[in-house]
């Protein structure tokens, strides 16, 4: 049995309408849903009862029912008295269906309150009648309109604590309106009310009689979306190639545009293969067509080379391919984005590689004011650039929510750390073309009688990475093969002449130099990088850059009180004093190497041994060949003259 004033028979069939509950912490989100529930007889006497227990226990109500106990449903939320998780919840009245995401308000949970709202069709934005409009009211408020949330209900709710005064009301309506006329919403509505007690929230307030408008329920039961585009170009991300056995090859996904019917013309992106729709398969059989919104598999009539994250579409459609856009990014993770860093980019069901260069600006949440950066911190909006290492299949945005927007994801731990929204494709991307040259890698290899290949040597300043390197060199030079070095000073000198030490300037270094080791592998060349190199994730990235096992890690492994009382150039000294800043091992981090290819404890070997342990493993993986009876590493005296 459920309590409740309306009945289940009175409910609607209509599709649901999807709103989102936002705003800062405390003015009342989970209060206000729970209410919701109350009164739309979904709460089962049970759970009236154990609200009762937990009321005692958790609530701020004193001996009356805190409805917000029953969105809260994570231990850790109701003993803290906040929301964490995003909790969707679902009822009806007698005019729709709906389904509501109570998000945190909390700056640390942003992250959640984009998930909420990436579906919503309406924000309700909640205000404490007594603290105004807030930092995170603003911030909720720009997140709505950047993930395309066009109706907002502003609910100035806990009128009961300034006593339901209609000028306390109207102040916050014209400070959040100044706010939000900049955001571009269709419409923004201001309600009064008291969600603990149900004042304005589903039915009208007694004790508001200058109010004159809807209560919430009201307004969304009569609220017209525009309708769905019907017309729009048809398009599916392919989620999986079903084969369940030889006779049947189908595309499935979830159609995110338009329509299709059988016998329509397709084409798979980014390839621009073509072909016609055979059938379309169902759990329930073989409809002629399907809509946006539904899942479904579909054949073609020719056999096509299609994947999973290709994208099949009307053969008219307009939906472009790119690999390098401008896009708006909200940053979730408590480490900064920075440029030049890889991060894995994920859209609709397609995973690439991204970089981010440039960060064009951050956005002032406040003010809205595009600010100058370098970087994104935690919940940050900002507009970058991004470069993907594969096209794909877009639209911006504002057309289309699954095909504009996108995850980043850290490619060491999994975890997402931003949202972004596609705006464009950059016009540079649209006017490159990949060369093809007839001379590869493979040609250039046998001409040097060696493969190309990247040493890639990492460890602390002074840990003698450059004297390693510098022997190793001379040895394969003397030996009559085809290398060269790449230093960490001497490419400050002029390639990264224009960056300094902070962590984006390091991410940016290795990134440069990592492109120049991977074309001079190409060329043949045995390369041998001697960078600081302290994270783990740039050297990672310079690993992808080139063919599996032409990547050699090579840790020069000097422990911090060695290598500072070496302190050959003085730097270790500097940083001590303060002089000198973000100086890896003294208050920047060096982040070892795991599973180097070869370890090398400068402890217990000399510099000599070292690049003798290098070669060694050059010869055994069968990069350069035999020495024939060349000079031994380290042992071939200076290297010849050049006239």
């Amino acid at each position: 049995m459920v309590s409740g004033t309306a009945t289940p028979e009175a409910r609607s069939t209509a599709p649901a309408l999807r709103f989102i509950t936002c705003g800062s912490v405390d003015d009342g989100k989970s209060t206000l849903i729970g209410r919701l529930l109350y009164e739309s007889r979904l709460v089962y006497d049970d759970h009236l009862e154990s609200l009762g227990v937990d009321s005692q226990r958790f609530g701020t109500r004193g001996a009356e029912p805190d409805y917000a106990l029953l969105v809260d449903g994570l231990a850790a939320e109701r003993e803290q008295g906040i929301t964490i998780d995003v909790a969707y919840r679902y009822f009806a009245t007698s005019a729709r269906n709906y389904v509501v995401a109570d998000t945190p308000g909390h700056e640390q949970y942003t992250r959640n309150m984009v998930t909420g709202a990436s579906n919503a069709d309406v924000a309700v934005v909640l205000v404490d009648a007594r603290k105004g409009v807030l930092v995170q009211t603003r911030r909720h408020s720009f997140l709505v309109s950047l993930l395309g949330i066009r109706h907002v209900v502003l609910v100035v709710n806990k009128m009961d604590l300034v006593d339901f005064s209609e000028p306390a009301f109207q102040a916050i309506v014209r400070s959040y309106r100044q706010f939000a006329d900049t955001l571009g919403f269709r419409s923004v509505v201001a309600i009064p009310a008291c969600a603990v007690r149900g004042d304005n929230v589903t039915r009208a307030s007694d004790s508001m009689p200058w109010y004159h408008g809807p209560s919430m329920m009201e307004y969304l039961d009569a609220l017209q979306l525009a309708p769905s585009d019907e017309t729009a170009g048809f398009a599916m991300p392919v989620q999986w190639v079903n084969r369940p056995n030889a006779d049947f090859r189908g595309y499935a996904g979830r159609i995110v545009a338009g329509w299709v019917r059988k016998g329509d013309a397709v084409k798979v992106l980014p390839s621009g293969r073509e072909s016609i729709v055979d059938r379309i398969v169902v759990k329930d059989g073989d409809p002629e067509e399907a809509g946006a919104g539904e899942s479904v598999t579909l054949t073609l009539r020719d056999a096509l080379d299609v994947s999973r994250g290709d994208v099949l579409c009307r053969r008219d459609a307009t939906i472009e391919c790119a690999a390098q856009f401008e896009a708006t990014v909200v940053w979730m993770h408590d480490e900064p984005l920075l440029q030049g860093r890889e991060y894995l980019f994920r859209q609709a069901s397609r995973t690439v590689l991204a970089t981010v260069a440039p960060v064009k600006y951050r956005i002032n949440v406040n003010t809205l004011e595009q600010q100058p950066a370098e970087r994104l911190e935690l919940n940050d909006i900002g507009v970058v650039e991004l470069s993907l290492d594969q096209a794909v299949a877009f639209t911006p945005y504002a057309s289309n929510r699954d095909l504009g927007g996108f995850i980043l994801i850290d490619r060491l731990s999994g975890a997402t750390v931003g949202a972004g929204l596609l705006h464009f494709a950059l016009r540079r991307s649209q006017n490159i073309r990949w060369q093809a040259i007839d001379v590869d890698r493979h040609v250039r290899a046998a001409q040097k009688g060696q493969k190309g290949c990247v040493i890639w040597m990492t460890g602390l300043s002074g840990a003698g990475k450059s004297t390693i390197a510098n022997l190793v060199d001379r040895g394969l030079v003397a030996a009559g093969r085809h290398s060269y070095v790449l230093d960490g000073d001497n490419v400050r000198h002029g390639l990264n002449k224009d960056l300094g030490f902070t962590a984006q300037d390091r991410v940016e270094n290795i990134r440069r130099v990592a492109e120049v080791a991977a074309l001079m592998a190409d060329a043949g060349l045995v390369t041998i990088v001697s960078f600081i190199s302290p994270f783990e994730a740039e050297r990672r990235m310079a690993r992808a850059l080139v063919p599996p096992g032409t990547f050699i890690e090579v840790h020069v492994d000097t422990p911090l009180r060695v290598a500072e009382a070496r302190d050959v150039k003085g730097l270790y000294a500097k940083a001590r004093r303060g002089a000198l800043t973000n100086f890896t091992g003294i208050d920047s981090p060096y982040e070892a190497p795991k599973a180097p290819e070869i370890h090398l404890d400068t402890t217990v070997l000399t510099a000599e041994g070292a690049a003798e342990r290098i070669i060694g493993y050059l010869l055994e993986a069968g990069i350069i060949g035999s020495l024939d009876g060349r000079p031994e590493p380290g042992k071939a005296g200076p290297p010849p003259t050049v006239p």
